[in-house]
């Protein structure tokens, strides 16, 4: 489900011609976004380079828990991991692999480091350690990943498909998967009713 070790992911180039870089950036999907798969959406971007973005969804939970992902990787969760805890869905990009955001520390064999507080894994080593009771201290794991082509995420920035705001990890991590899309907004200073085309009903 995730990738075999070695397959390392590029590191951004340092001679991007893109003007916008918005990794460790929440993309927040606008309340008029009507799309299947990132309405009510919010991404963090772990990597935007000349080659595009490549982000994960933190706030649309899957059916599988973690107990089931470790059942069908054949892993043994030797450790106190919270069980019932959801598989996001983190994009529609190989939705048949497992991607883990996760704070740094331990090096793994295809890992981003995106900040100090954020690293993103896709190697099948990090969930090992999970297993083993050694992983990282907080992460989020996901089914698939969210990526756009060179320009492609600017363009539906500029046709007003999404707010782009700084990434707070306690947002990332901590806070439960329901409040994430509200407290995005609030990073910017919006209540996302105000930016509803109907009123809400109490």
């Amino acid at each position: 489900m995730l990738q075999e070790a070695g397959d390392p992911l590029e590191a951004p180039g340092s001679g991007a011609t893109a003007t916008l870089n918005l990794a460790n950036h929440f993309l927040i999907a606008m309340p008029s976004m009507q799309d299947p798969v990132f309405g009510g959406t919010v991404v963090y971007v772990c990597e935007h380079n000349e080659n595009g973005v490549l982000g994960v969804v933190i706030n649309k939970p899957t059916d599988m828990t973690m107990e089931v992902l470790f059942e069908r990787i054949d892993l043994k969760l030797e450790s106190n991991v919270d069980v019932d805890a959801p598989i996001m869905f983190g994009g529609p990009v190989q939705d048949d692999r497992g991607f883990v955001l996760h704070t740094p520390g331990t090096r793994y064999s295809s890992s981003l480091t995106v900040t100090k507080d954020v690293a993103f894994t896709t190697s099948i080593d990090v969930l090992e350690a999970v297993a083993a009771g050694d992983g990282p201290p907080r992460m989020l794991v996901s089914i698939g990943y969210s990526g756009w082509s060179p320009g492609q995420l600017e363009d539906e920035i500029s046709r007003n498909g999404w707010l782009t705001v700084g990434a707070d990890p306690d947002i990332l991590f901590k806070l439960p998967i329901e409040e994430r899309y509200t407290a995005a907004m609030r990073l910017l200073g919006i209540d996302p009713l105000m930016l509803t085309s109907e009123a809400g009903h109490a």
